[in-house]
């Protein structure tokens, strides 16, 4: 995996700009890529800007954002900054955070992890 991968549009016309930070191919990591990029398919499709950064390929930018735990996504834009920590297979809390409505058939798809 490279050490920042950028997916869909450019910064100035993504509604949504996200950064995952993540640290190399750990399961976690694997896993919070696999779900942000479902996520944003499904909810965000041609309006997102994500960026996955490996910290250990750039560790300058944990410090900089002041990561306490990783996998971390940060949203970025719109409205206010959010972080959520961790891999990101509990749907509804990413979409609470992203500020996104549940569509009727995540339910079953959603969990507590």
């Amino acid at each position: 995996m490279e050490a920042e991968e950028r997916l869909d549009r450019t910064p100035a016309e993504a509604e949504y700009v996200l950064h995952l930070y993540i640290t190399g191919a750990t399961p976690n990591s694997s896993r919070a890529v696999r779900n942000i990029k479902e996520i944003c398919e499904l909810y965000l499709k041609g309006c997102y800007e994500l960026i996955i950064v490996d910290i250990y390929q750039q560790p300058a930018l944990a410090q900089q954002e002041q990561l306490i735990g990783v996998p971390t996504l940060v949203k970025k834009r719109p409205g206010l900054v959010r972080r959520l920590v961790g891999d990101l297979s509990n749907r509804e809390r990413v979409l609470a955070a992203l500020g996104l409505p549940l569509l009727p058939d995540s339910n079953s798809e959603s969990n507590n992890g």
